[in-house]
């Protein structure tokens, strides 16, 4: 498996909002409830995610030409990170977060802040983020992760 990750595109966005999407019904429906599912799905639709590329630095995963993942840093916020349930725990997800890291560092952010899902905790965990507190918006619960990095100089 050849996984490259390269900035997205606007071309990308419908590529992208399916993959978001897939992954929220099938891996994040496991933690969260139809309800909030349904809540979120608006936000991550075609033209949402053509507007989330020209807003933050979002970048993409292929495998042989598919758009199999996604993730982005919004100043020193990890956001939208998601990775097609077909191709989950392959690395795809820690070579696109060593992608934002590299680009953090490349722009002297101090720290990397992820607001992060349930189902997604251990995976941030595992990369060194380290749980800061919980948020709620209703009954959806969000765990906020910060990551230090370290001075490489």
């Amino acid at each position: 498996m050849e996984c490259s990750i390269r900035p997205a595109l606007d071309d990308d966005a419908a590529a992208i909002s399916a993959v978001i999407l897939r992954a929220l019904r099938e891996t994040n429906a496991r933690d969260y409830t139809a309800e909030i599912i349904a809540r979120i799905e608006p936000s991550f639709g075609p033209d949402a995610v053509r507007r989330l590329i020209g807003q933050r630095t979002v970048f993409v995963a292929t495998i042989g030409g598919r758009l199999v993942g996604t993730a982005s840093l919004d100043g020193s916020v990890v956001r939208t990170v998601f990775v097609s349930p077909d191709v989950q725990a392959r690395g795809i997800g820690k070579l696109l977060m060593a992608e934002i890291e590299r680009t953090a560092r490349e722009r002297n952010i101090p720290s990397l802040t992820v607001p992060s899902s349930v189902t997604a905790e251990t995976f941030y965990a595992r990369l060194g983020f380290n749980a800061v507190r919980d948020s709620y918006y209703g009954d959806e619960r969000t765990i906020i992760m910060e990551r230090v990095l370290a001075d490489r100089s």
